[in-house]
């Protein structure tokens, strides 16, 4: 089982049509070498003080920093890119005119961390919506180079289209390896989580997802992104807030 790979310009058409098939596909140097270093330089002062996670699930060797779109000008264009908002307002588009932006995370997998249980980000929300109900398009770009041994995201090929309680053998699992720059596009309900970290350097990536505008954010952005900041932002990122 594996995922496709894509050039930074290939057809949105063919990028859609392997998310509908595998549930996630690659899009290789998604991110110009500029705007890939001004993020990583505006999220080291935050991930230097970042705590660890509490539990297995979270990563107690893993660092998490939300409110990116305050904190890091940077990801304000990140979160725009032309690409990912035509691709999020097809796939989510038979259930809603709207999309807003549902959780901004850097999140580190430093040395010596576990895998993470796979699970469906969907269940946010927890198994109310309905299977045929799409809620979520979710983005992670590595920020750093993912490889095999630092951890790059395991994710299950087609599971978006499993019974609900069916677990993924070891053989339909395959990991997202991609170069920093990269972007491994997802949706809500495929199965994924991230890997085990057996290297000497952390693992840094970028999750960004959008959600069906009548739902409500795991991440609260009036909260996240206050109204000093905000009231700067361009219209159509307001909108997505």
């Amino acid at each position: 089982m594996t995922l496709t790979y894509f050039d930074p310009d290939a057809s949105l058409e063919k990028v859609f049509n392997a998310i509908q098939q595998d549930g996630g596909a690659i899009i290789t140097d998604a991110l110009t070498p500029d705007l890939l270093t001004r993020f990583r330089e505006e999220l080291e002062p935050y991930l230097t003080v970042a705590p660890c996670g509490r539990d297995d699930f979270t990563g107690r060797k893993t660092q998490r920093i939300g409110a990116l779109v305050a904190r890091t000008p940077s990801c304000r264009e990140i979160v725009m890119d032309a690409r990912v908002l035509a691709l999020a307002h097809h796939f989510l588009s038979p259930h809603t005119d709207k999309i807003t932006i549902h959780l901004t995370q850097a999140t580190t997998i430093n040395p010596g961390e576990g895998a993470q249980l796979l699970h469906r980000d969907r269940e946010a929300w927890g198994t109310n919506i309905p299977a045929q109900i799409e809620p979520q398009f979710n983005t992670l770009w590595a920020i750093t180079d993912f490889t095999a041994e630092n951890g790059a995201t395991n994710i299950a090929p087609g599971s978006h289209k499993w019974d609900w309680n069916r677990e993924a053998n070891s053989d339909e699992i395959t990991q997202a390896v991609m170069p920093k720059g990269s972007v491994l596009l997802y949706t809500g309900t495929v199965l994924h989580g991230g890997g085990e970290n057996r290297s000497n350097d952390p693992r840094v990536g970028l999750n960004l997802t959008y959600c069906l505008a009548w739902l409500r954010q795991q991440e609260n952005q009036y909260l996240s992104c206050p109204p000093h900041i905000a009231k700067n932002l361009d219209e159509e990122l307001q909108d997505l807030l």
